[in-house]
């Protein structure tokens, strides 16, 4: 079958680049309808998005770029824009993504240096008329209906009755609740080590922010140190924690929250955001035929049922986890 938006995108890059010597390879694809290919001319290299127009929208890509560029984060410069036919051109941050070099010995200095880079985009005035969504009740709640819809329901084959329904409904609430209690800041959504860069100025580099909202203080740094890709000990990412809620206090942030509401706006926030994970690797598999997403939801689930354990209100919401969910997730692999 001919790729009728390569070629199209292909006869764009020459006239852009105005050259007809042009090597494109496939970059990377990610979990929505864009592509990314890496262009190569006379010996310089671009990242090129393709991201259809009935499908997907570049506008925010390029609205979170600019916002994001002013406030110190490392994100890639815009060369050139087609917004009608969805085509872009960035800046190229290399193949070297966190996930392929996190270990033991690296772990500290590049969460440092991504926890300096968030601390950029949390801290600084906000640019005048860039108005980004609001991650509002609504939206939170939306997300975690997806852990009941495609993970319980299609994925396990499980209904729920109506006192565990109720159990979820209520503990969605007070997750609710607990992240709109928190600090609202500009938020990246998916801060994590597939999404940062090592490059060697400004590390890290950061890619697909496209979704940005104003949200909790804590998201990404759960989004980072509980990755749905890697796992550290649990009183390493406590460290970490820490070490981040000290860098926000230097620079006036959250002065009047203590050590343990901070770690409790984490904890909780990290539940949301892992119920939400686990209906989207669900939904990956079946609505878009993506099946290695299923692969990171035991590593998912176990931050879902460790973190609950450690607060009374939720110990009926992790007794559900622990006596339905895992064996039933269990039984299926």
């Amino acid at each position: 079958m001919t790729d009728i938006r390569l070629q199209q995108l292909t006869d764009w890059l020459k006239f852009t680049l105005e050259s007809d010597d042009l090597n494109i390879t496939v970059a990377s694809a990610d979990a929505s309808f864009r592509r990314y290919f890496r262009v190569e001319s006379h010996g310089k290299t671009w990242i090129t998005m393709d991201a259809p127009p009935d499908k997907e929208d570049c506008k925010p890509f390029v609205k979170v770029a600019t916002a994001f560029h002013h406030v110190g984060m490392n994100v890639p410069e815009i060369y050139a824009q087609d917004l009608s036919h969805g085509f872009l051109v960035l800046t190229d941050f290399g193949n070297t993504c966190y996930l392929e070099k996190l270990s033991e010995e690296t772990s500290d200095q590049l969460y440092s240096d991504a926890m300096q880079s968030l601390l950029n985009l949390q801290v600084n005035p906000k640019i005048k008329n860039v108005d980004l969504p609001v991650y509002d009740a609504l939206l939170l709640d939306r997300e975690m209906r997806l852990f009941d819809e495609w993970f319980l329901k299609k994925h396990l084959k499980y209904n729920l009755n109506s006192d565990e329904q109720i159990l979820l409904d209520e503990t969605y609430e007070r997750l609710k609740n607990e992240a709109l209690s928190q600090d609202q800041v500009w938020v990246h959504r998916d801060y994590h080590s597939r999404n940062l860069m090592i490059v060697s100025d400004n590390n890290p580099g950061v890619i697909d922010f496209q979704d940005a909202v104003v949200g909790a203080i804590t998201y990404d740094l759960v989004s980072l140190l509980r990755d749905c890709y890697i796992s550290w000990p649990s009183e390493k990412v406590e460290q970490w924690v820490q070490q981040y809620h000290m860098m926000l206090k230097a620079k006036g942030r959250c002065r009047d929250i203590s050590e343990a509401q901070f770690m409790r706006w984490f904890d909780w926030m990290g539940i949301q955001r892992h119920l939400k994970a686990i209906g989207i690797f669900a939904r990956l598999n079946y609505r878009d035929n993506k099946p290695g997403y299923l692969n990171d939801i035991p590593r998912t689930l176990n931050y879902v049922q460790t973190v609950s354990s450690k607060y009374a209100e939720l110990q009926n919401f992790h007794q559900f986890i622990v006596d339905v969910v895992l064996p039933k997730t269990h039984a299926g692999e």
